[in-house]
């Protein structure tokens, strides 16, 4: 597998980040909800989860009848993504790969590329999508989503409580990339990385992608009597998401 900090940053998370993921408020209440019904009735479709993690999104769309190819560059978290599936009986394909070397995976071959907060830990964002464009069927679509970067970076602070919350962009265009821990109880660091919009739309222009929807999602009451600390994104957004196409008869060269 072709490395880079990406793929080496990774590789050091283990039962720890698992937990974590799975117990992530944000992500249970909030991220992956909006994810699935984003996608919407995915049965008969061929699905790449693209830094799938522990498997939880491939799991939920294999089981509403997709057809799943699991797809991240830790062998830990892949091991552990093909044990679930095998408990759970659910016929996933898992694969390491770095997600700008998708070598084995045939072209054209995908509905849909799902990559659910992954895009920005990306060193290779152009060599990423690249090989997103070379996988997808024509008319096929990439649904991504990362942290808003107009509001989540090392130059931005947040104060307040859960429904008042401010936030102050100290440098929206600068660092690019900085060391930190995933979360505040866990003392592995990883690589983040700050991209603007611009930057990511140029990367996608670029790769030949049309930008077919963009939305900054907002909890609903629901949501938020779950979990009221996603209280403050009614008024501040932190995830963004992105749907882009390939263009029918494109070759995906900007």
């Amino acid at each position: 597998m072709r490395q880079n900090s990406s793929a080496i940053g990774w590789k050091q998370e283990d039962e720890e980040w698992i937990a974590l993921a799975q117990s992530n408020d944000f992500r249970m209440f909030f991220i992956m909800p909006y994810t699935l019904e984003y996608l919407g009735d995915v049965r008969g479709m061929d699905i790449l989860d693209l830094g799938c993690g522990e498997g939880g999104y491939s799991r939920e769309l294999a089981a509403a009848g997709a057809r799943v190819y699991s797809v991240d560059s830790s062998s830990f978290f892949i091991e552990y993504a093909a044990e679930k599936a095998l408990e759970e009986c659910l016929d996933i394909r898992h694969f390491v790969r770095n997600s700008d070397d998708l070598y084995g995976i045939p072209e054209e071959s995908f509905d849909r590329v799902l990559c659910s907060m992954m895009l920005m830990d990306c060193e290779d964002l152009q060599g990423t999508l690249r090989e997103i464009m070379r996988v997808l069927k024509p008319g096929g679509k990439l649904v991504a989503s990362v942290l808003h970067p107009c509001f989540y970076g090392k130059e931005i602070t947040w104060s307040g409580d859960d429904t008042e919350k401010k936030v102050t962009v100290e440098d929206y265009f600068h660092p690019v990339l900085w060391e930190r821990a995933l979360y505040k109880d866990v003392d592995k660091p990883v690589i983040w990385r700050h991209r603007t919009l611009q930057d990511y739309v140029k990367a996608f222009v670029a790769c030949g992608f049309s930008v077919t929807d963009l939305t900054e999602p907002i909890p609903t009451q629901n949501q938020i009597k779950k979990f009221p600390g996603l209280g403050w994104l009614q008024k501040i957004p932190l995830f963004l998401f992105w749907e882009l196409e390939k263009k029918r008869g494109g070759n995906g060269e900007g």
